[in-house]
Protein backbone atom coordinates (compact mmCIF):
# COMPACT_ATOMS: atom_id res chain seq x y z
CA UNK A 1 0.00 0.00 0.00
CA UNK A 2 1.39 3.14 -0.99
CA UNK A 3 0.84 6.44 0.82
CA UNK A 4 2.80 9.69 0.43
CA UNK A 5 2.21 10.84 3.93
CA UNK A 6 4.06 7.63 5.01
CA UNK A 7 7.68 8.57 5.79
CA UNK A 8 10.76 8.01 4.02
CA UNK A 9 11.74 3.94 2.95
CA UNK A 10 14.85 4.15 5.21
CA UNK A 11 13.00 4.96 8.27
CA UNK A 12 10.86 2.30 7.81
CA UNK A 13 13.72 -0.27 7.38
CA UNK A 14 15.85 1.18 10.04
CA UNK A 15 12.84 1.11 12.64
CA UNK A 16 10.03 -1.48 11.27
CA UNK A 17 8.06 1.39 11.65
CA UNK A 18 4.50 0.85 9.56
CA UNK A 19 2.53 4.41 7.89
CA UNK A 20 0.44 6.27 9.44
CA UNK A 21 -3.41 6.69 7.90
CA UNK A 22 -5.12 9.91 8.74
CA UNK A 23 -8.26 9.84 10.68
CA UNK A 24 -10.36 12.89 9.46
CA UNK A 25 -12.17 15.24 11.18
CA UNK A 26 -15.22 13.97 13.45
CA UNK A 27 -18.17 15.12 15.87
CA UNK A 28 -16.60 17.23 18.62
CA UNK A 29 -18.37 14.71 20.93
CA UNK A 30 -16.09 12.08 20.36
CA UNK A 31 -13.49 13.32 22.28
CA UNK A 32 -11.37 10.20 21.73
CA UNK A 33 -11.58 8.59 17.86
CA UNK A 34 -10.18 5.19 17.94
CA UNK A 35 -6.68 5.74 16.40
CA UNK A 36 -6.16 2.30 14.52
CA UNK A 37 -8.64 0.58 12.20
CA UNK A 38 -9.01 -2.50 14.43
CA UNK A 39 -6.78 -4.20 16.47
CA UNK A 40 -5.52 -6.71 13.71
CA UNK A 41 -4.23 -3.64 11.74
CA UNK A 42 -0.72 -3.20 11.13
CA UNK A 43 -1.03 0.52 10.33
CA UNK A 44 -0.96 2.85 12.99
CA UNK A 45 -2.53 6.31 12.44
CA UNK A 46 -3.09 9.55 14.75
CA UNK A 47 -6.70 10.68 15.99
CA UNK A 48 -7.68 14.18 16.16
CA UNK A 49 -9.39 15.47 19.38
CA UNK A 50 -11.53 18.75 19.59
CA UNK A 51 -12.27 18.85 23.00
CA UNK A 52 -11.26 21.80 25.38
CA UNK A 53 -12.38 19.98 28.87
CA UNK A 54 -11.51 17.32 30.77
CA UNK A 55 -15.00 16.56 31.22
CA UNK A 56 -15.35 16.19 28.11
CA UNK A 57 -12.67 13.60 27.41
CA UNK A 58 -14.44 11.49 30.95
CA UNK A 59 -17.77 11.60 29.06
CA UNK A 60 -16.21 9.65 26.47
CA UNK A 61 -14.48 7.45 28.42
CA UNK A 62 -17.25 6.71 31.02
CA UNK A 63 -20.60 7.24 29.08
CA UNK A 64 -21.27 10.05 29.75
CA UNK A 65 -20.97 11.27 33.48
CA UNK A 66 -19.84 14.83 33.12
CA UNK A 67 -19.75 15.89 36.77
CA UNK A 68 -22.32 18.80 36.21
CA UNK A 69 -23.95 17.92 40.14
CA UNK A 70 -22.21 19.95 42.75
CA UNK A 71 -20.70 17.73 45.03
CA UNK A 72 -17.86 19.44 47.67
CA UNK A 73 -16.33 22.79 46.43
CA UNK A 74 -15.02 22.57 43.18
CA UNK A 75 -12.01 24.07 41.83
CA UNK A 76 -12.16 26.28 38.44
CA UNK A 77 -9.36 25.34 35.46
CA UNK A 78 -8.14 29.07 35.62
CA UNK A 79 -6.81 28.38 38.83
CA UNK A 80 -5.08 25.33 37.94
CA UNK A 81 -3.50 26.89 34.96
CA UNK A 82 0.71 26.48 35.38
CA UNK A 83 3.03 24.61 37.46
CA UNK A 84 4.99 26.56 39.34
CA UNK A 85 8.99 26.88 38.94
CA UNK A 86 10.78 25.60 41.90
CA UNK A 87 12.37 28.57 43.97
CA UNK A 88 15.87 29.06 44.20
CA UNK A 89 16.50 27.29 40.43
CA UNK A 90 17.45 29.31 37.45
CA UNK A 91 15.03 30.84 35.75
CA UNK A 92 16.39 33.29 33.14
CA UNK A 93 16.61 31.56 29.83
CA UNK A 94 19.44 33.43 28.15
CA UNK A 95 22.58 32.68 30.25
CA UNK A 96 21.61 30.01 32.69
CA UNK A 97 20.87 26.54 33.17
CA UNK A 98 17.86 25.37 31.49
CA UNK A 99 16.07 22.66 33.57
CA UNK A 100 14.84 19.75 31.45
CA UNK A 101 11.15 20.08 34.07
CA UNK A 102 10.41 23.81 32.75
CA UNK A 103 7.88 25.23 33.86
CA UNK A 104 4.12 24.24 32.10
CA UNK A 105 2.40 26.38 30.77
CA UNK A 106 0.54 23.49 28.70
CA UNK A 107 -2.03 25.32 26.26
CA UNK A 108 -2.38 23.38 22.80
CA UNK A 109 -0.42 19.77 22.87
CA UNK A 110 0.00 16.77 20.32
CA UNK A 111 -0.06 13.46 22.20
CA UNK A 112 2.23 10.63 20.87
CA UNK A 113 2.98 7.21 22.24
CA UNK A 114 4.23 3.86 20.63
CA UNK A 115 3.03 0.61 21.66
CA UNK A 116 4.94 -2.99 21.31
CA UNK A 117 2.98 -5.71 22.84
CA UNK A 118 -0.30 -6.13 24.02
CA UNK A 119 -3.89 -5.12 22.53
CA UNK A 120 -4.67 -2.16 20.27
CA UNK A 121 -7.53 -1.32 23.06
CA UNK A 122 -4.55 -1.25 25.80
CA UNK A 123 -2.71 0.97 23.42
CA UNK A 124 -5.69 3.35 23.09
CA UNK A 125 -6.81 3.47 26.77
CA UNK A 126 -3.33 4.44 27.48
CA UNK A 127 -3.46 7.53 24.83
CA UNK A 128 -7.28 8.31 26.27
CA UNK A 129 -5.60 8.45 29.32
CA UNK A 130 -2.85 10.34 28.79
CA UNK A 131 -5.32 12.86 27.23
CA UNK A 132 -7.59 13.09 30.64
CA UNK A 133 -4.16 14.03 32.37
CA UNK A 134 -3.09 16.68 29.85
CA UNK A 135 -6.68 17.98 30.18
CA UNK A 136 -6.48 18.21 33.97
CA UNK A 137 -3.02 19.98 33.89
CA UNK A 138 -4.82 22.84 31.74
CA UNK A 139 -4.27 21.71 28.35
CA UNK A 140 -6.21 21.59 25.17
CA UNK A 141 -5.57 17.76 23.21
CA UNK A 142 -5.99 19.29 19.49
CA UNK A 143 -4.17 15.59 17.87
CA UNK A 144 -2.82 12.46 18.65
CA UNK A 145 -0.41 9.72 17.21
CA UNK A 146 0.05 6.07 17.80
CA UNK A 147 2.64 4.15 16.19
CA UNK A 148 3.09 0.55 16.49
CA UNK A 149 6.52 -0.51 16.97
CA UNK A 150 8.95 -3.60 17.48
CA UNK A 151 10.44 -0.92 20.20
CA UNK A 152 10.75 2.52 20.84
CA UNK A 153 13.64 4.52 19.37
CA UNK A 154 16.22 4.71 21.88
CA UNK A 155 17.17 7.97 19.49
CA UNK A 156 13.62 10.19 19.35
CA UNK A 157 11.43 7.43 20.62
CA UNK A 158 8.93 7.50 17.71
CA UNK A 159 12.02 7.11 14.92
CA UNK A 160 13.60 10.02 12.55
CA UNK A 161 10.58 9.95 10.47
CA UNK A 162 7.99 9.67 12.46
CA UNK A 163 9.33 12.29 14.61
CA UNK A 164 9.18 14.89 11.49
CA UNK A 165 5.43 13.87 10.59
CA UNK A 166 4.36 15.05 14.51
CA UNK A 167 6.75 18.24 13.52
CA UNK A 168 4.39 18.79 10.13
CA UNK A 169 1.13 18.07 12.66
CA UNK A 170 2.86 20.63 15.05
CA UNK A 171 3.07 23.17 12.70
CA UNK A 172 -0.11 22.80 10.99
CA UNK A 173 -2.34 22.96 14.11
CA UNK A 174 0.33 25.36 16.28
CA UNK A 175 0.23 23.49 18.85
CA UNK A 176 3.52 24.51 21.71
CA UNK A 177 3.76 21.05 23.36
CA UNK A 178 3.67 17.62 22.59
CA UNK A 179 3.37 15.03 25.22
CA UNK A 180 4.81 11.50 24.97
CA UNK A 181 2.83 8.86 26.81
CA UNK A 182 6.12 7.36 28.46
CA UNK A 183 8.57 8.68 30.61
CA UNK A 184 11.05 10.06 28.09
CA UNK A 185 15.27 9.30 28.75
CA UNK A 186 16.80 13.14 28.65
CA UNK A 187 18.53 12.34 25.56
CA UNK A 188 15.30 11.36 24.13
CA UNK A 189 13.44 14.06 25.06
CA UNK A 190 16.31 16.61 24.27
CA UNK A 191 16.66 14.70 20.48
CA UNK A 192 13.05 14.83 19.85
CA UNK A 193 12.37 18.40 20.64
CA UNK A 194 15.37 19.02 18.05
CA UNK A 195 12.88 17.76 15.44
CA UNK A 196 9.60 19.41 16.03
CA UNK A 197 10.39 22.81 17.53
CA UNK A 198 8.36 22.73 20.41
CA UNK A 199 8.38 21.87 24.19
CA UNK A 200 8.16 18.19 24.89
CA UNK A 201 7.53 16.85 27.44
CA UNK A 202 6.38 13.22 29.10
CA UNK A 203 3.80 11.06 30.66
CA UNK A 204 5.45 11.73 34.40
CA UNK A 205 6.01 15.46 33.60
CA UNK A 206 2.50 15.98 33.13
CA UNK A 207 1.56 13.87 36.01
CA UNK A 208 4.35 15.63 38.88
CA UNK A 209 2.40 19.22 37.31
CA UNK A 210 -0.75 17.89 38.29
CA UNK A 211 0.39 16.60 41.42
CA UNK A 212 1.88 20.11 42.36
CA UNK A 213 -1.02 22.24 41.47
CA UNK A 214 -3.13 19.80 44.14
CA UNK A 215 -0.91 19.71 47.31
CA UNK A 216 -2.53 21.54 49.73
CA UNK A 217 -0.96 20.43 53.32
CA UNK A 218 2.47 21.42 54.12
CA UNK A 219 3.44 17.53 54.11
CA UNK A 220 1.86 16.80 50.24
CA UNK A 221 3.71 20.01 49.16
CA UNK A 222 7.62 18.72 50.41
CA UNK A 223 6.02 14.97 49.02
CA UNK A 224 5.78 16.53 45.64
CA UNK A 225 8.84 19.20 45.72
CA UNK A 226 11.06 15.78 46.63
CA UNK A 227 9.59 13.61 43.56
CA UNK A 228 9.64 16.90 41.42
CA UNK A 229 13.95 17.03 42.11
CA UNK A 230 14.41 13.78 41.86
CA UNK A 231 12.79 14.25 38.54
CA UNK A 232 14.64 16.84 37.46
CA UNK A 233 18.44 15.76 38.52
CA UNK A 234 19.20 13.74 35.74
CA UNK A 235 17.65 16.01 33.75
CA UNK A 236 20.00 19.35 33.58
CA UNK A 237 21.59 20.82 30.62
CA UNK A 238 23.24 24.06 29.00
CA UNK A 239 20.50 26.27 27.20
CA UNK A 240 21.58 29.08 24.13
CA UNK A 241 24.76 29.36 22.01
CA UNK A 242 25.85 30.91 25.43
CA UNK A 243 26.30 28.21 27.38
CA UNK A 244 29.71 27.02 26.82
CA UNK A 245 30.06 23.49 28.05
CA UNK A 246 33.76 22.61 27.21
CA UNK A 247 34.63 18.78 28.43
CA UNK A 248 38.24 18.89 30.68
CA UNK A 249 40.85 16.36 30.33
CA UNK A 250 44.66 16.04 29.30
CA UNK A 251 46.65 18.92 28.33
CA UNK A 252 47.56 17.79 24.36
CA UNK A 253 44.82 15.39 24.55
CA UNK A 254 41.43 15.22 23.36
CA UNK A 255 40.26 17.55 25.76
CA UNK A 256 40.25 20.92 26.43
CA UNK A 257 43.30 20.91 29.58
CA UNK A 258 42.88 22.30 32.78
CA UNK A 259 40.64 25.20 33.73
CA UNK A 260 39.00 25.39 30.59
CA UNK A 261 35.32 24.21 31.85
CA UNK A 262 32.86 26.28 30.59
CA UNK A 263 30.59 28.42 32.21
CA UNK A 264 27.65 26.04 31.26
CA UNK A 265 29.13 23.19 33.00
CA UNK A 266 30.03 25.12 35.90
CA UNK A 267 26.24 26.21 35.96
CA UNK A 268 24.89 22.91 35.84
CA UNK A 269 27.19 21.56 38.95
CA UNK A 270 26.14 24.77 41.13
CA UNK A 271 21.84 23.82 39.91
CA UNK A 272 23.36 20.11 40.82
CA UNK A 273 24.18 21.10 44.19
CA UNK A 274 21.32 23.27 45.18
CA UNK A 275 18.86 20.36 44.01
CA UNK A 276 20.43 17.65 46.54
CA UNK A 277 20.54 20.49 49.07
CA UNK A 278 17.33 20.58 48.56
CA UNK A 279 16.00 17.34 48.90
CA UNK A 280 18.01 16.98 51.97
CA UNK A 281 16.40 19.68 53.28
CA UNK A 282 12.56 18.00 52.52
CA UNK A 283 13.83 14.45 53.30
CA UNK A 284 14.66 16.14 56.80
CA UNK A 285 11.14 17.95 56.87
CA UNK A 286 9.48 14.53 55.94
CA UNK A 287 11.24 12.49 58.79
CA UNK A 288 9.89 15.15 61.24
CA UNK A 289 6.66 14.98 59.97
CA UNK A 290 6.52 11.65 60.29
CA UNK A 291 5.94 11.23 64.31
CA UNK A 292 3.23 13.57 64.29
CA UNK A 293 1.65 11.17 61.68
CA UNK A 294 2.13 7.81 63.23
CA UNK A 295 1.12 9.57 66.75
CA UNK A 296 -2.48 10.17 65.39
CA UNK A 297 -2.43 7.10 63.97
CA UNK A 298 -1.41 5.79 67.09
CA UNK A 299 -3.95 7.30 69.23
CA UNK A 300 -6.58 6.31 67.29
CA UNK A 301 -5.19 2.60 67.44
CA UNK A 302 -5.30 3.10 71.63
CA UNK A 303 -8.15 4.10 71.38
CA UNK A 304 -8.89 1.11 69.51
CA UNK A 305 -10.86 2.73 66.43
CA UNK A 306 -10.90 1.21 63.49
CA UNK A 307 -10.06 2.51 60.10
CA UNK A 308 -11.14 2.22 57.08
CA UNK A 309 -9.36 2.95 53.83
CA UNK A 310 -10.59 4.06 50.33
CA UNK A 311 -8.35 3.24 47.83
CA UNK A 312 -8.63 3.04 43.67
CA UNK A 313 -7.69 4.36 40.67
CA UNK A 314 -8.04 8.49 39.45
CA UNK A 315 -11.30 9.57 39.27
CA UNK A 316 -13.15 6.53 40.49
CA UNK A 317 -14.90 8.36 43.08
CA UNK A 318 -13.58 8.08 45.96
CA UNK A 319 -14.17 11.25 47.54
CA UNK A 320 -17.66 11.64 46.54
CA UNK A 321 -18.37 8.05 48.19
CA UNK A 322 -16.62 9.53 51.17
CA UNK A 323 -18.79 12.31 51.43
CA UNK A 324 -22.32 10.35 50.52
CA UNK A 325 -21.29 8.72 53.95
CA UNK A 326 -19.58 11.03 56.01
CA UNK A 327 -20.63 14.70 54.24
CA UNK A 328 -17.77 15.62 54.87
CA UNK A 329 -17.10 18.14 52.13
CA UNK A 330 -14.04 16.88 50.61
CA UNK A 331 -13.06 18.62 47.64
CA UNK A 332 -14.55 16.63 44.73
CA UNK A 333 -13.77 17.46 40.70
CA UNK A 334 -14.13 15.31 37.78
CA UNK A 335 -10.53 15.47 36.87
CA UNK A 336 -7.72 12.78 37.96
CA UNK A 337 -6.09 13.29 41.34
CA UNK A 338 -8.31 15.87 43.05
CA UNK A 339 -7.01 14.30 46.64
CA UNK A 340 -3.64 14.06 47.05
CA UNK A 341 -3.50 13.99 50.97
CA UNK A 342 -4.82 11.62 52.81
CA UNK A 343 -8.24 13.17 54.51
CA UNK A 344 -9.76 10.94 57.56
CA UNK A 345 -13.43 11.39 58.52
CA UNK A 346 -15.53 9.75 60.97
CA UNK A 347 -18.68 7.47 60.61
CA UNK A 348 -20.29 4.65 62.91
CA UNK A 349 -22.10 1.66 62.05
CA UNK A 350 -25.60 1.07 62.48
CA UNK A 351 -25.04 -0.46 65.81
CA UNK A 352 -22.96 2.69 67.06
CA UNK A 353 -19.35 1.64 66.51
CA UNK A 354 -16.95 4.42 65.88
CA UNK A 355 -14.44 3.62 62.84
CA UNK A 356 -12.42 6.19 60.65
CA UNK A 357 -12.63 6.34 57.20
CA UNK A 358 -9.80 7.70 55.02
CA UNK A 359 -9.18 9.23 51.36
CA UNK A 360 -6.42 8.27 49.91
CA UNK A 361 -4.76 9.11 46.61
CA UNK A 362 -5.46 7.57 43.15
CA UNK A 363 -3.48 5.31 41.47
CA UNK A 364 -2.42 5.39 37.88
CA UNK A 365 -1.16 3.10 35.63
CA UNK A 366 2.60 3.64 35.06
CA UNK A 367 2.83 6.20 38.16
CA UNK A 368 6.41 7.70 38.16
CA UNK A 369 8.27 5.81 41.02
CA UNK A 370 9.24 9.02 42.18
CA UNK A 371 5.74 9.78 43.27
CA UNK A 372 5.29 6.37 44.68
CA UNK A 373 8.17 6.89 47.34
CA UNK A 374 7.35 10.18 47.62
CA UNK A 375 3.67 9.66 48.62
CA UNK A 376 4.69 6.41 50.81
CA UNK A 377 3.36 8.11 53.95
CA UNK A 378 -0.05 8.75 52.27
CA UNK A 379 -0.02 4.84 51.77
CA UNK A 380 0.80 4.20 55.35
CA UNK A 381 -2.72 4.45 56.28
CA UNK A 382 -3.57 1.73 53.81
CA UNK A 383 -1.43 -0.76 55.53
CA UNK A 384 -2.57 0.48 58.94
CA UNK A 385 -6.76 0.16 57.97
CA UNK A 386 -8.24 -2.93 59.38
CA UNK A 387 -11.03 -2.92 55.89
CA UNK A 388 -10.06 -1.32 52.53
CA UNK A 389 -12.75 -0.34 50.72
CA UNK A 390 -11.54 -0.55 46.61
CA UNK A 391 -13.45 1.81 44.42
CA UNK A 392 -13.47 0.93 40.51
CA UNK A 393 -14.80 3.23 38.14
CA UNK A 394 -17.51 0.43 36.65
CA UNK A 395 -18.57 2.74 33.31
CA UNK A 396 -14.11 2.86 32.80
CA UNK A 397 -13.37 0.73 29.63
CA UNK A 398 -10.93 -1.04 31.29
CA UNK A 399 -12.03 -1.81 34.41
CA UNK A 400 -9.58 -4.57 34.90
CA UNK A 401 -6.42 -2.46 34.31
CA UNK A 402 -7.78 -0.37 36.79
CA UNK A 403 -8.43 -3.04 39.49
CA UNK A 404 -4.54 -4.23 38.78
CA UNK A 405 -3.15 -1.30 39.13
CA UNK A 406 -4.62 -0.38 42.50
CA UNK A 407 -4.11 -4.34 43.88
CA UNK A 408 -0.58 -3.79 42.56
CA UNK A 409 -0.12 -0.64 44.97
CA UNK A 410 -1.52 -2.44 47.86
CA UNK A 411 0.51 -5.21 48.11
CA UNK A 412 3.83 -3.13 47.64
CA UNK A 413 2.58 -1.04 50.60
CA UNK A 414 2.12 -4.84 52.38
CA UNK A 415 -2.13 -4.57 52.70
CA UNK A 416 -3.00 -7.52 50.59
CA UNK A 417 -3.69 -9.16 53.79
CA UNK A 418 -6.16 -6.69 54.74
CA UNK A 419 -9.98 -7.50 54.02
CA UNK A 420 -10.99 -5.94 50.76
CA UNK A 421 -14.47 -4.28 49.72
CA UNK A 422 -14.74 -3.70 46.01
CA UNK A 423 -17.24 -1.30 44.78
CA UNK A 424 -17.98 -0.47 41.31
CA UNK A 425 -18.51 3.36 41.60
CA UNK A 426 -20.97 5.00 38.76
CA UNK A 427 -23.90 2.46 38.67
CA UNK A 428 -26.20 5.01 37.14
CA UNK A 429 -23.78 4.61 34.29
CA UNK A 430 -23.49 1.01 33.97
CA UNK A 431 -25.79 -0.92 31.21
CA UNK A 432 -27.15 -4.29 32.22
CA UNK A 433 -24.67 -6.19 30.01
CA UNK A 434 -21.74 -4.46 31.47
CA UNK A 435 -23.08 -5.36 35.19
CA UNK A 436 -23.28 -8.92 33.95
CA UNK A 437 -19.35 -8.78 33.10
CA UNK A 438 -18.28 -6.95 36.20
CA UNK A 439 -20.11 -9.33 38.31
CA UNK A 440 -18.04 -12.01 36.46
CA UNK A 441 -15.01 -10.26 37.19
CA UNK A 442 -15.76 -9.11 41.55
CA UNK A 443 -18.96 -12.00 41.99
CA UNK A 444 -18.74 -10.33 45.54
CA UNK A 445 -18.42 -7.01 44.56
CA UNK A 446 -21.35 -4.50 45.36
CA UNK A 447 -22.29 -1.72 42.67
CA UNK A 448 -23.16 2.01 43.75
CA UNK A 449 -23.54 5.50 42.92
CA UNK A 450 -22.09 8.03 45.09
CA UNK A 451 -23.94 10.33 42.63
CA UNK A 452 -27.39 9.13 43.81
CA UNK A 453 -26.86 7.43 46.81
CA UNK A 454 -27.66 3.09 45.59
CA UNK A 455 -25.79 0.79 47.34
CA UNK A 456 -24.51 3.13 49.99
CA UNK A 457 -26.13 1.43 52.78
CA UNK A 458 -25.10 -2.14 51.31
CA UNK A 459 -21.65 -0.81 51.29
CA UNK A 460 -22.04 0.14 54.58
CA UNK A 461 -23.46 -2.70 56.10
CA UNK A 462 -20.76 -4.66 54.70
CA UNK A 463 -18.12 -2.36 56.47
CA UNK A 464 -20.15 -3.18 59.79
CA UNK A 465 -19.71 -6.79 58.83
CA UNK A 466 -15.72 -6.96 58.06
CA UNK A 467 -14.84 -4.76 61.36
CA UNK A 468 -13.69 -6.16 64.28
CA UNK A 469 -15.78 -6.32 67.33
CA UNK A 470 -15.75 -6.32 70.69
CA UNK A 471 -15.58 -9.81 71.71
CA UNK A 472 -14.92 -9.43 75.49
CA UNK A 473 -18.17 -9.32 78.07
CA UNK A 474 -17.90 -7.27 80.93
CA UNK A 475 -20.54 -6.20 84.11
CA UNK A 476 -19.69 -3.16 85.47
CA UNK A 477 -20.65 -0.14 87.94
CA UNK A 478 -19.86 3.04 86.71
CA UNK A 479 -19.60 6.07 88.80
CA UNK A 480 -21.77 8.85 87.90
CA UNK A 481 -18.80 11.23 87.72
CA UNK A 482 -17.37 8.80 85.14
CA UNK A 483 -19.56 9.92 81.81
CA UNK A 484 -16.96 9.36 80.16
CA UNK A 485 -16.11 5.63 79.97
CA UNK A 486 -20.01 5.36 79.34
CA UNK A 487 -19.09 7.75 75.98
CA UNK A 488 -15.91 5.11 75.71
CA UNK A 489 -18.64 2.12 75.41
CA UNK A 490 -21.00 3.73 73.43
CA UNK A 491 -17.91 4.99 70.59
CA UNK A 492 -15.79 1.73 70.69
CA UNK A 493 -17.58 -1.06 72.85
CA UNK A 494 -21.10 -2.45 72.17
CA UNK A 495 -23.58 -2.08 75.17
CA UNK A 496 -25.82 -4.92 75.94
CA UNK A 497 -27.69 -3.93 79.05
CA UNK A 498 -27.75 -0.67 81.45
CA UNK A 499 -29.17 -0.25 84.43
CA UNK A 500 -29.61 2.88 86.76
CA UNK A 501 -28.45 1.67 91.04
CA UNK A 502 -27.99 3.66 93.32
CA UNK A 503 -23.94 3.94 93.53
CA UNK A 504 -23.59 4.62 89.55
CA UNK A 505 -24.60 3.11 86.27
CA UNK A 506 -25.21 -0.83 85.62
CA UNK A 507 -23.54 -2.03 82.21
CA UNK A 508 -23.71 -5.24 80.59
CA UNK A 509 -20.86 -4.42 77.15
CA UNK A 510 -18.45 -5.84 74.82
CA UNK A 511 -15.25 -4.16 74.70
CA UNK A 512 -12.02 -5.36 73.33
CA UNK A 513 -8.53 -5.79 74.56
CA UNK A 514 -7.83 -2.64 73.84
CA UNK A 515 -9.82 -0.78 76.07
CA UNK A 516 -10.61 -3.27 78.47
CA UNK A 517 -7.81 -2.09 80.93
CA UNK A 518 -8.99 1.33 81.49
CA UNK A 519 -12.59 -0.50 83.16
CA UNK A 520 -10.66 -2.90 84.78
CA UNK A 521 -11.61 -0.76 88.76
CA UNK A 522 -15.15 -0.71 87.57
CA UNK A 523 -15.79 -4.72 86.85
CA UNK A 524 -18.28 -6.37 89.22
CA UNK A 525 -18.13 -9.87 87.91
CA UNK A 526 -17.23 -11.04 84.18
CA UNK A 527 -20.26 -12.39 82.74
CA UNK A 528 -18.52 -15.37 81.64
CA UNK A 529 -18.52 -16.56 85.53
CA UNK A 530 -21.96 -14.93 86.43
Amino acid sequence: MNDPTAPSGNDAAQNDAVEITHVEAFDADDVVARVLASADSKAAGYSLFRSGTAQALQAQASGGYDGSEHDGDQSERADRNALRRVGGLSTELEDVTEVEYRQLRLENVVLVGVYTHGTVDDAENSMRELAALAETAGATVLDGLLQRRATPDPSTYLGKGKAQEVADIVKALGADTVIADTELAPSQRRALEDVVKVKVIDRTAVILDIFSQHAKSREGKAQVELAQMAYMLPRLRGWGDSMSRQAGGQVGGTGAGMGSRGPGETKIELDRRRIHTRMSKLRKQMVEMKPAREAKRANRKRNAVPSVAIVGYTNAGKSSLLNRITKAGVLVENSLFATLDATVRKSTTADGRLYTLTDTVGFVRNLPHQLVEAFRSTLEEVADADVIIHVVDGSHPDPVAQLATVRDVISEVGARDIPELVVFNKSDLISDDDRLVLRGLEPKATFVSARSGEGIETVLAAVALLLPTPQIELDLLIPYDRGDLIAVLHDQGRIEATDYEEAGTRVTAFVTPEIEPQFAPFVILPAASA
